[in-house]
């Protein structure tokens, strides 16, 4: 047998780890749009507006690969990988809804209406499904420049990410699979 894995876990305790994963990412979730309708975001859309963004985005990135490196040390690389789905997608989703409602503030005219916080994060859900109800669009230059590049991100998140979380999953997998049997207990 190889290391211990999820399929060798006992029922009640494939249902508490379930249950503690789903709980984490609920908690991360919750904490991530608590600060995003509770965060000062009245600010200048300025050089420094614009390096926080690029830095948002190399470090949503970071994180990704951190969370597929997780994936691929992980006794548990399915539960794991759907973790950071679960975490990453909101995260990357509050990161353009937040660069929405600062390009609101400053260029009142860059979308079809005013957009509340509530707005933008609507917004950035439908341009992400590509759905695109058509009752908000970008108008003004610098709001179409930052859908595009949520476009090409959404590409990016969808496609390549998930062959990259599937493809950590696998290999994973695999290494546990081919490892030496454990002596003694289960770790946990």
């Amino acid at each position: 047998m190889a290391t211990t894995g999820y399929r060798d876990l006992s029922r009640s305790a494939r249902r508490r780890l379930l249950a503690a994963s789903l709980l984490r990412s609920a908690t991360v979730i919750t904490v991530l749009l608590v600060v995003y309708f509770l965060a000062p975001l009245d600010r200048a859309l300025d050089l420094v507006a614009w390096i926080e963004f690029g830095i948002g985005l190399l470090s949503f990135a970071l994180i990704l690969a951190w969370r597929v490196r997780a994936v691929l040390h992980s006794d548990t690389p399915r539960l794991k990988a759907v973790q950071t789905a679960t975490v990453g997608l909101p995260l990357l989703l509050v990161g353009f809804a937040t660069s929405y409602v600062i390009i609101a503030a400053n260029v009142p005219d860059s979308f079809t209406e005013a957009l509340s916080r509530t707005d933008a994060l609507y917004f950035t859900v439908t341009v992400f499904t590509t759905v695109g109800f058509g009752d908000i669009a970008p108008r003004g230059e610098v709001a179409r420049v930052v859908t595009t590049i949520q476009m090409l991100t959404g590409l990016v998140v969808v496609g390549v990410i998930a062959k990259v979380l599937i493809g950590a999953v696998q290999v994973a997998e695999r290494r546990r699979e081919d490892a030496p049997p454990q002596d003694g207990p289960p770790a946990s």
